[in-house]
């Protein structure tokens, strides 16, 4: 009896197919992204600008500092020049210090010196607070912005202020209290009018900055 031999033809799986479309998936994945990312920034820019001409103006700024940057500067002035006029006032109504005295200027100056790096660093946090603020009707905004003056004042005031004792922490954070609760409500109504967007020009920001500084130090030495 002859028997034949039977062979299984092993079929083999082709897989080209699954693999090209998991490319094309993939690529149509990625544009995806790109489209949803470039709608998001077309809606952050509507948002963001209530015009194409301020969108232009924004463009076209020089040297634009960002509220993050505008407040930081900011802050650093006002760390800077009111505490040097209060001392400044106390020399003129003691009629000066005598030579034994001398030592008391090295403490203004660091006094000085920790009370700006505070209000640097912290504008940096109030900047973004600021932000979100100007998002708000003025009214709301305008009764925050002093309470919130009065927290970065005596942040900086009394970290420059501790350390002529704990006396000093807390006239420093008087003194800051006053000067951030009446500086910032003025400072952020003109730079809400002035930012084009949410950045504002250098050559804006340095006279209003030291404008309402310099304002301050007048009122503390009197003039």
């Amino acid at each position: 009896m002859e028997s034949k031999q039977t062979h299984t033809a092993a079929r083999q799986s082709n897989f080209d197919s699954f693999t090209v479309y998991d490319r094309e998936s993939e690529l149509a994945l990625k544009r995806l992204d790109a489209l949803l990312a470039a709608n998001a920034e077309t809606v952050r820019e509507k948002i963001l600008f209530s015009s194409e001409r301020e969108k232009t103006e924004a463009a076209m700024m020089k040297n634009p500092l960002s509220p993050e940057q505008t407040f930081a500067y900011f802050g650093l002035l006002l760390g800077s020049f009111p505490p040097a006029a209060m001392f400044l006032r106390f020399l003129i109504d003691s009629r000066g210090l005598r030579n034994d005295d001398i030592w008391i200027l090295g403490i203004v100056a660091i006094v000085n010196i920790i009370s700006a790096v505070v209000g640097y660093f912290s504008g940096k946090f109030i900047g973004k607070i600021v932000r979100e603020l100007e998002k708000e009707p003025w009214l709301l905004m305008v009764c925050t912005l002093p309470f919130i003056g009065i927290f970065w004042g005596i942040l900086a005031g009394g970290a420059g202020g501790i350390i002529i004792f704990v006396i000093g922490a807390f006239f420093g954070a008087i003194l800051g209290g006053a000067v951030g609760g009446a500086a910032l409500p003025a400072f952020t109504i003109f730079h809400r009018l002035l930012k084009k967007g949410d950045v504002v020009d250098r050559k804006h920001f340095l006279p209003l900055a030291f404008g309402i500084t310099f304002i301050i130090c007048g009122f503390i030495l009197g003039l």
